[in-house]
């Protein structure tokens, strides 16, 4: 049985912590969405919108912004955090309890490799932890839109209870307790998705994509069985829907990106017209150093963190794609 009106913290007010906010509310909880500051927080309040990121919905009465955070998590019966994964280290001190602690943010540390599960676990014990991943739009979900997705524990009773506190009919969780395959597929993913704008940017055709799309499957499942995560967990939600969803939809900030890359605009330039996280980038710099490390090949994710460095022009990087020896496939 789901518990019902009960406090839930939902950190981060742009687009996926409103609309994560939206179906707890609508699942009988009482939500506080944690935004930056208070002025952002009372305009929220008084206009019943996010107008920054969700302007033409309307918020229930049980979601309240805030701009403190200790406040929200007072009687927190559970905290979702849905904030860009740089921005995770600062909120960590203050989630002190024993309530459940669910990531909605995708991405690797560039610097310490680290998945997002890793960095929870430096302040939380793991049987906090929980992951939610899988193909999922904010503005579709925000509008009650039809959606699976996964929600991982390596404590399965924990994962249905996380999921418990969304029961919404348009928003089905399947669980799992396979937390690096969930972490890694929902980080990796964006990187192929900047790849799969470009080809869509270049104008390459229906041929490349389903080329990026099925190599970037690949490389990501490569990788991430290699630091522990099983196979068949990215051929779900949280592997290949998750990338199908982010590398051919148009509300993909990602793709966007890869998108504006192949029409010439500057990278620095292309992430602030998107406005929002592009976790993507950050993410193709630490798979690469982590395929080197485990000496791995992963050569379409290394020519997107080549292309995003500056160190190979886009035309260079297709060529070296295409002229690599030929292989088997498997």
């Amino acid at each position: 049985m789901a518990d019902k009106g009960v406090d839930i913290a939902v950190i981060g007010a742009g687009s996926w912590g409103t609309a994560l906010g939206m179906v707890l509310a609508r699942a009988g909880q009482r939500v506080w969405l944690v935004t930056h500051n208070e002025a952002h927080a009372t305009l929220i309040n008084q206009e019943r919108r996010n107008r920054a990121y969700l302007p033409d919905i309307t918020l229930p009465d049980t979601l309240q912004a805030t701009s403190n955070p200790r406040l929200a998590l007072a009687h927190a019966a559970a905290c979702v955090l849905a904030l860009p994964c740089a921005a995770v280290p600062d909120i960590l001190p203050l989630l002190h309890g024993d309530y459940p602690v669910i990531a909605a943010c995708k991405g690797l540390n560039p610097d310490t490799l680290e998945r997002t599960d890793q960095m929870l676990a430096r302040n939380i014990p793991r049987t906090r932890i929980a992951l939610l991943s899988g193909p999922s739009f904010a503005l579709e979900v925000a509008h009650g839109q039809p959606t699976a997705i996964t929600m991982a524990s390596e404590d399965i009773t924990l994962a249905s209870r996380a999921a418990a506190l969304f029961n919404d009919t348009n928003f089905r969780i399947y669980t799992s307790d396979d937390v690096i395959g969930v972490a890694m597929g929902g980080a990796l993913k964006n990187v192929i998705a900047i790849a799969a704008g470009v080809a869509e940017g270049l104008g390459l055709g229906h041929n490349s994509m389903a080329a990026v799309v099925t190599r970037g499957l690949a490389e990501m499942a490569r990788l991430a069985t290699a630091v522990g995560g099983r196979q068949e967990t990215l051929m779900g939600l949280s592997g290949i829907g998750d990338l199908v969803l982010t590398c051919t939809g148009t509300l993909s900030r990602n793709r966007r990106l890869g998108i504006m890359l192949a029409e010439g605009c500057p990278r620095e330039q292309a992430e602030q017209r998107i406005g929002q996280a592009v976790e993507g980038v950050r993410t193709a710099y630490a798979a690469e150093k982590l395929a080197r490390k485990l000496a791995i090949e992963i050569p379409l994710m290394q020519s997107v963190a080549r292309v995003l460095r500056g160190e190979m022009d886009i035309a260079q990087a297709v060529r070296s794609l295409m002229q690599r020896p030929e292989r088997t496939e498997f």
